[in-house]
């Protein structure tokens, strides 16, 4: 059974597919006379004899697809063969190897969506049939493929053939994808705006009558659409006018038939239509041109260049595009027109997406052009590292000299020009990203040996290798393969001249050393007698410097190893130390009120608890502030909580207020060294303050550090300085004895005042701390009375210079009011 039908869909496939014959198209009940007969016998013979032949063809043209996958004709004929056959598994099969090695013609994407929806009517079919024109429309721009694709969505999706509010809006979104794509064609866009206004008058016919709000809204969507089309310039404006004003007569506006009112209720349309109209005039000349059939191909691509040029000069970056898009669909394989479409939408254009989707078209439809691989978006739309450019051209590279290389005696000199160019794009490209590597050295070491071998030109080698000196100079690879190239030449001259330019460099790690050892060898190997000692001579005293400066390395690193031992053990014993001394506020407190034992002879000694406890406040005060350097060191948003010296640190400011721990690392990465980071942060924001320090391992990676200031972070010049809290609390303390206390802070000169003050006066029974006490301005004098409000130049009323009036107990009269001041003049 399951055979019988594998047959009977079979026959169907090709009944349904292959063209009809005349002979079969006989009238149903008629009689058939012999002579009849005999005819019907020969067509069927003729048709045995076709279905072999074609069968015949099929096996010929898998044979040449199977010796030559490329081969675009060849697909293109198997295509259409099967498709007359009716083998729609095969052709299907076909179709699809075809798309995944060339881009398809819409007509093509046409069929092959037709042919599907023929054969596949179920409910899963329109999936598959929508990314068939999902595909299609990838290709080429095709406004006919883009019609059938909105056709095909209205009536076959379930959704939006019954109007449901995500039909509806899913059928409009691909209505706004086919505009932009296609809705700025000048000679077919205007089907695609045609289409979507009777799809939207279609839904206007569903909405209730009673529902006025909604069909309201919906007619002015339609005019929307209606207003967009006239600002365009299309075939047909005229036409598209004067429906919108026949649309608008049926919604009851009769009065806009009058190009007058036109003006008058929609100013801002009327002027779009005026200035699209002038728009397609000026353009008409092009079109006409370009759609010329008489014209060859190589005209027709002229005139297409032309147009491309005006309309890059209009400055309109959405018509260039759509009229090269155009362009590449009549003539996609123009290598020149797709350098400039590129060329353009790299400049112009900065979507993504875009750009990278148009290189990837460009290289499937001249994937034998060189520039359109190696351009830079394109390598930045298709690879993800420098490897892999590398890889492409040497790729192109090898495909080269293999070809020259077994071509025989038959060598095109073009062919190494060829090879020339490509390493120097190659070098240009990538020698700014891939300074002293090893695989840029490589790229010039195999240019520098095809230059020398299969260029036969010695000195365009040894140029090779200067420029890969000028790159990678610090490698000690690239001078050993300049001197080794030299040596297989026999160039014995040339090899010893490198060496005396190369021997005093430092190369990294033991390189300095190898070098030398290596002249001294190539001296013993290939040098007379003189040769070797002159190359004695030179390097012995360098040795001699590179084993002493590695020693003294040696030597600094085993010293700075035991100072960090004993500076972990001092700081360990400071820290302890410091832990014993703070003392809690309660038992300061306790102290201070406890008497102390005095000695007669010591006069300059507070003689009550009170004073005491002043002093011991004053002293911690002075401590803290010493402590203040120290305080900011332990900052919270430190990495962590490390063991600090002033030696190794470094004082950054200017930072960003963005910059972080790991930021300021990356910073010194090539300094190396860094055991701690301290972003300083404000104690009540938590904002950054824009200082720093930053810890390191020595003196050498901090002289280092330093070497870096003034140099660019985050877009911030940073000053960079040794760290010397030290020095600052010394400063600080010199400026407080020249200049006075600070207001809120009691210096050890103003303590001593207070207490030789204390000697004078009386003995006082202690007193509890006051506000003025606890903000150190106990012991200013005072001037006055109220003096916080009575300015100083202002003398109270009644106040006589000659006489000044007191009262009996000898304290000074109170000021005078205004009344009593008028009374006593009144008595005068």
């Amino acid at each position: 059974m399951a055979e019988e039908a594998h047959f009977e869909e079979e026959a169907l496939e090709k009944t349904v597919l292959s063209p009809i014959p005349e002979s079969m198209e006989v009238t149903a009940g008629a009689d058939s006379s012999p002579g009849e007969g005999s005819e019907s016998d020969s067509d069927s013979e003729s048709d045995s004899d076709s279905e072999a032949n074609d069968k015949l063809q099929v096996q010929t043209l898998e044979s040449e697809l199977y010796d030559n996958p490329s081969n675009y004709d060849a697909y293109v004929q198997y295509v259409k063969l099967l498709r007359r056959m009716g083998n729609i598994q095969k052709l299907r099969q076909a179709r699809e190897a075809m798309s995944a090695l060339f881009p398809l013609t819409p007509t093509m994407w046409q069929e092959w969506a037709q042919d599907e929806a023929f054969f596949n009517s179920g409910p899963d079919a329109c999936p598959v049939i929508e990314k068939l024109y999902e595909r299609g429309v990838s290709d080429y721009l095709s406004v006919p493929l883009w019609c059938d694709y909105v056709n095909f969505v209205q009536e076959n999706d379930p959704s939006v053939r019954e109007c449901s509010p995500a039909g509806i809006s899913r059928a409009r979104n691909l209505f706004e994808r086919a505009i932009t794509a296609a809705g700025l064609h000048m000679t077919e866009g205007n089907k695609i705006w045609e289409a979507y206004r009777e799809f939207e008058q279609a839904i206007l016919h569903t909405i209730d009558e009673s529902d006025t709000e909604a069909r309201e809204k919906h007619v002015q969507r339609i005019r929307s659409l209606f207003h967009r089309q006239l600002s365009i310039p299309l075939v047909d404006l005229e036409s598209t006018l004067l429906a919108y004003k026949t649309w608008e007569v049926e919604q009851g506006n009769a009065f806009l038939l009058e190009s007058a009112e036109l003006d008058k209720i929609f100013p801002h349309v009327s002027s779009a239509y005026k200035k699209a109209v002038d728009m397609f005039h000026v353009r008409a000349q092009f079109e006409e041109k370009i759609s010329q059939q008489d014209l060859s191909e190589t005209e027709r691509l002229q005139h297409y260049l032309v147009y491309l040029k005006f309309e890059q000069s209009m400055q309109d970056p959405a018509r260039v595009n759509v009229l090269f898009e155009r362009a590449v669909a009549d003539f996609p394989i123009s290598a020149d027109l797709w350098l400039d479409y590129t060329h353009h939408l790299n400049k112009t254009l900065k979507v993504g997406n875009i750009v990278r989707d148009v290189h990837l078209r460009a290289t499937r439809n001249c994937p034998w052009v060189g520039e359109l691989w190696v351009f830079e978006k394109s390598l930045q739309c298709t690879f993800s590292t420098l490897d892999e450019y590398l890889d492409l051209y040497l790729t192109r590279v090898d495909g080269l000299r293999r070809r020259i290389s077994f071509a025989g005696e038959a060598k095109d000199p073009l062919d190494y020009i060829s090879i020339r160019e490509t390493f120097q794009r190659a070098s240009d490209y990538l020698s700014p990203h891939l300074k002293n590597t090893k695989t840029l050295l490589h790229l010039h070491t195999y240019w520098a040996r095809l230059e020398a071998k299969l260029g036969n030109d010695l000195v365009a080698s040894r140029g090779v290798w200067e420029s890969s000196l000028k790159i990678c100079g610090s490698m000690l690879e690239a001078w050993q393969g300049y001197i080794d190239m030299e040596i297989e030449f026999g160039n014995i001259s040339e090899a010893r001249s490198i060496y005396r330019r190369c021997y005093s460099k430092r190369f990294p790690g033991t390189g300095s050393e190898e070098i030398c050892q290596s002249w001294l060898r190539f001296e013993r190997e290939f040098g007379k007698l003189e040769d070797l000692d002159h190359a004695v001579q030179k390097v012995t005293p360098r040795l001699e410097e590179l084993q002493l400066f590695a020693a003294q390395q040696e030597l600094k690193v085993t010293d700075q190893k035991e100072n960090n031992i004993k500076k972990g053990i001092r700081e360990k014993r400071k820290s302890t130390t410091d832990m014993t001394d703070e003392e809690s506020p309660v038992k300061r407190q306790k102290e201070s009120t406890r008497p102390k034992k005095t000695n007669g002879n010591n006069k300059s000694r507070p003689e009550n608890a009170a004073e005491l406890g002043e002093d011991q406040d004053s002293k911690s005060k002075a401590d803290e502030a010493d402590k203040v350097h120290e305080q900011g060191k332990k900052d919270t948003h430190s990495d962590k909580p490390k063991v600090f010296t002033d030696q190794c640190t470094a004082f950054i400011s200017n930072l960003d207020p963005k910059t972080t721990n790991n930021h300021l690392r990356e910073f010194f990465t090539d300094v190396g060294g860094v055991t701690a980071v301290r972003i300083l942060h404000d104690k009540f924001t938590g904002k950054s303050r824009g200082l720093a320090y930053v810890d390191f391992v020595d003196d050498e990676h901090l002289a280092a550090a330093l070497a870096k200031n003034k140099r660019m972070l985050l877009g911030k010049k940073l000053s960079i300085a040794r760290s010397n809290p030290k020095k600052g609390r010394k400063d600080s303390a010199g400026h407080g004895a020249a200049s006075g206390e600070q207001p809120g802070k009691v210096g050890k000169s103003a303590l001593n005042d207070a207490v030789e003050t204390s000697q004078e006066e009386p003995r006082l029974p202690p007193r509890p701390e006051s506000a003025a006490h606890k903000r150190g301005l106990e012991d200013v004098p005072l001037k006055g009375k109220n003096t916080f409000a009575t300015p100083r130049s202002v003398k109270p009323l009644g106040w006589s210079a000659s006489k000044p009036k007191t009262t009996n107990e000898g304290e000074e009269e109170n000021p005078k009011s205004n009344d009593e001041f008028r009374q006593m003049l009144l008595k005068k």
